[in-house]
Order: structure tokens, then C-alpha cells, then sequence
């Protein structure tokens, strides 16, 4: 699934190629768009920005029309030049918005829905997610006393919750658990307002520090830039810690049985804590 990053880069680059664009072409697999573009047609309004909430990618356009998205675990949206080639099958493509110079393609873009300014504020999705971390201005407070509120909730799976704060998938579920020294499998009533802070402070950290104009090309957490040593334990089970060399383990966890991957040296659980 992608995270928070992926789509804050991607609303990034679209809006850099489309904002203040007018749209020349719309087209859709997808029935519940296709009815309101006949009664409302795209084709011809100003793109007036791209941004991101969360993992939903949203494109507002003149007349107050927006179109939220939201890829799930295998939409994307992608970027070409009229006559490109596209990079994936075209019986995957269920968006087409394009303008003069770029032609913006959503493929297997699962929830797709066309919103008035009023609808939108009061999209159930939108209003349910928690605090953004990519956001301008993050609420850590209102992030901490929801989790808070979760104390039965593994930590792991409460950072995977985006109704408590928005952002973090599973890369990052595990490495900035690493990165704060707390174990994945720690009750959220067990650990202190201080350490759910300063899981939220690194969480922010780590997702601003890639989505930069001088973020790496790859997802990194290390600070290295040898791509084999980017990421401080997603994907490396069974292999040495970077910090103190015991084998990083992984296992599956939550209800939707996701990996997470931890050093149990470096990330005790709160009852082996000495």
C-alpha cells in the first residue's frame, strides 16, 4: 500500500504539471465518475490544484468540483508526455485527466468519487482520518491523546490506523519503531506520553525528510546511501541489525496480519525491560 510520502510526492509532481492546466481530455473505466463527467463535464475546467490528505490524493478544479482518490494497495497514479508510452497495462487505466502537455493516468485506482466544496467537507473518509503528519501544522497533541484513547491496540497497529494519525504505512510502521527503541508488539496503555511524542516526533521527521526537494530517490531512514542499508529493519529478516548486529526478526501482526520487522535487542518488550 502506498504511504504517506508516495502520495504527498505524487500530489507534488502532478500539481507541479497540472495546476492552472485546462483539461482537454477526460476518460474512465469507472461508472460513478463516468455519470456525473455526462451532467458535469471535466473537459474544459481549470485544474486548480493537486494535494494530499493523508493517503488520499485529491485534484480540485474550477467550479469547485474536486475528485478524491485513494490507491489501496495497488493504485497509482502516473505522469506522461502525449504519445509516451505508459509503464503499466492499459486494461489497468481507470482515470484519464489530460491536458496540452501532460496526460495524468490513474491505474487500479480502487475509490475514485467526484465531490462539491460542501461534500467534500463532509466526506466521511476525509473527516475520520487523524492528524496529518506531512500536514504544514500537525496536532501532536490531538495525535497523542488518540492513540492514547487506544490503549488495548498493539503500538504497531495503532500507527497503522489512520483514524488516529494519518500517514504511516508499513515501512515505516517498523522503522520508526526501531528508530524510537519501542517494541511493535508494546500495548499502547503501557508505554508513557513521552514516548508516544517521540514516536510521533520521528514519525514526522522521517516522512518530511522524503518528500523534500532533496529527499533520496529511494525511501531511506539510515541516512546511508548504500540502497542495501537504507532502511534500518523493513525487509531484513534474518539479517544482522544495523545498530547492534543480533538477527532482525518479522513476523505477522493485526488483524490484517501485516509484516513487521524489529530487533528484539534494540527494541525489548516492556516485559523483558530490566
Amino acid at each position: 500500500m502506498p504511504e504517506g510520502d508516495t502520495i504527498f510526492r505524487a500530489a507534488a509532481r502532478m500539481h507541479q504539471a497540472l495546476a492552472g492546466k485546462t483539461v482537454s481530455e477526460f476518460r474512465t473505466a469507472l461508472a460513478q465518475l463516468s455519470s456525473v463527467d455526462q451532467n458535469t463535464p471535466l473537459a474544459g475546467r481549470r485544474i486548480e490544484r493537486v494535494f494530499s490528505a493523508g493517503k488520499h490524493l485529491l485534484i480540485e478544479f474550477s467550479g469547485e468540483l474536486f475528485l478524491r482518490t485513494h490507491m489501496r494497495m495497488n493504485g497509482s497514479w502516473h505522469l506522461y508526455r502525449p504519445g509516451e508510452s505508459w509503464r503499466r497495462r492499459r486494461d489497468e487505466m481507470r482515470l484519464v485527466i489530460a491536458t496540452e502537455e501532460f496526460i495524468a493516468v490513474g491505474f487500479s485506482i480502487p475509490v475514485a468519487e467526484f465531490l462539491t466544496r460542501r461534500q467534500l467537507s463532509r466526506q466521511p473518509d476525509l473527516q475520520k482520518i487523524g492528524p496529518d503528519l506531512l500536514a504544514d501544522v500537525f496536532d501532536r497533541d490531538d495525535a497523542v491523546a488518540r492513540i492514547r484513547a487506544r490503549g488495548e491496540l498493539e503500538i504497531a497497529d495503532a500507527l497503522l490506523n489512520q483514524r488516529l494519525v494519518a500517514g504511516i504505512g508499513n515501512v515505516y510502521k517498523s522503522e520508526i519503531l526501531f528508530s524510537t527503541g519501542v517494541s511493535p508488539f508494546a500495548p499502547v496503555s503501557s508505554l508513557e506520553d513521552s514516548q508516544l511524542v517521540r514516536i510521533l516526533d520521528e514519525s514526522r521527521r522521517l516522512l518530511r525528510a522524503n518528500v523534500g526537494e532533496s529527499a533520496p530517490r529511494e525511501r531511506a531512514t539510515t541516512g546511508r546511501l548504500d540502497p542495501r542499508y537504507q532502511l534500518w529493519v523493513y525487509g531484513r529478516g534474518g539479517k544482522p541489525c544495523l545498530r547492534c548486529g543480533k538477527g532482525v526478526e518479522r513476523a505477522r501482526q493485526g488483524p490484517d496480519a501485516r509484516s513487521t520487522y524489529w530487533c528484539p535487542s534494540c527494541q525489548p518488550e516492556p516485559s523483558k525491560v530490566r
